[in-house]
């Protein structure tokens, strides 16, 4: 559970994960500048901006995969450091942008991997851990594929397992570095529906997305520019609008249509 903290007379639980004045330096270049920001369960945040923004970064920063310069990250109320590698697994899943998807390996047994923060390296899988499996497969549209092998599968397909094997981990904290890579159309929607789905659980979820429509569909933007975090908030705040634009030079102009399930935002590029 979240280690709460007192407000006067109440008691608020500590958010998920969450990042105060994030520093990162990479090859003597300061990629990321002051960057906070706090994760809550139940809503799925997208973060986006241009090449070179500091996504990936910020995001190897939330998973602990880099040591920030300055700043601190703390999962649940404590710092991300204080964490025992195996409890830190169970509670954070995390997909990389380029995730490793070869050999010779079944696509079930990849799955599975998501597993071992919860039975251990030389524990067996239990009923509950072969559950989260089957649950993972069939989400990613994926159980068809459960026997075959990643060499004989194509990009998107691998994607798709990989999602499943962060998916299978069942933690609150799920970080997804460009999950849409690969993905057609069906599939991109699939994913964003299973991102809902997730933060409906109540499952807080942060995506790095590069589509701006896809990202438009999300509770909350985070909008990245040059190290620095320019907006955060729902797609309906026009500051958010405004600076999505802005970063990216105003080739994009954002558009509200509207559709058999309500109103929704849409990135148009200014051809």
């Amino acid at each position: 559970m979240a280690e709460p903290h007192l407000l006067g007379t109440l008691v608020v639980p500590a958010p998920p994960l969450a990042a105060e004045g994030l520093c990162l330096d990479l090859g003597g270049r300061r990629v990321l500048h002051g960057v906070s920001l706090s994760l809550r369960g139940g809503e799925w945040v997208a973060l986006t901006g241009p090449n070179g923004a500091g996504k990936s970064s910020l995001l190897a920063l939330l998973a602990g995969l880099r040591k920030p310069a300055a700043g601190t990250v703390r999962l649940a109320g404590r710092p991300l450091q204080d964490w025992p590698v195996r409890e830190r697994a169970q509670r954070l899943a995390w997909l990389s942008q380029q995730g490793e998807a070869e050999g010779d390996i079944a696509v079930r047994d990849v799955v599975r991997l998501g597993r071992l923060p919860h039975h251990g390296l030389f524990g067996p899988p239990g009923a509950e851990d072969e559950s989260a499996v089957q649950a993972a497969l069939a989400e990613t549209e994926c159980s068809a594929l459960a026997e075959r092998r990643l060499s004989e599968l194509s990009g998107g397909e691998r994607q798709r397992v990989l999602l499943a094997r962060a998916l299978a981990v069942q933690a609150p904290v799920l970080l997804l570095d460009e999950p849409t890579t690969h993905l057609d159309a069906p599939h991109q929607r699939a994913l964003v529906r299973s991102l809902k789905t997730r933060a409906l659980a109540g499952v807080a979820v942060v995506a790095v997305m590069h589509d701006l429509t896809l990202a438009l569909a999300a509770d909350r933007l985070l909008v990245l520019a040059a190290g620095r975090l320019h907006a955060d908030g729902p797609p309906a705040d026009p500051a958010v609008r405004h600076a999505l634009a802005e970063v990216f030079g105003h080739a994009v102009r954002i558009e509200r249509i509207a559709t058999d399930t309500g109103e929704r935002w849409a990135a148009l590029p200014e051809l």
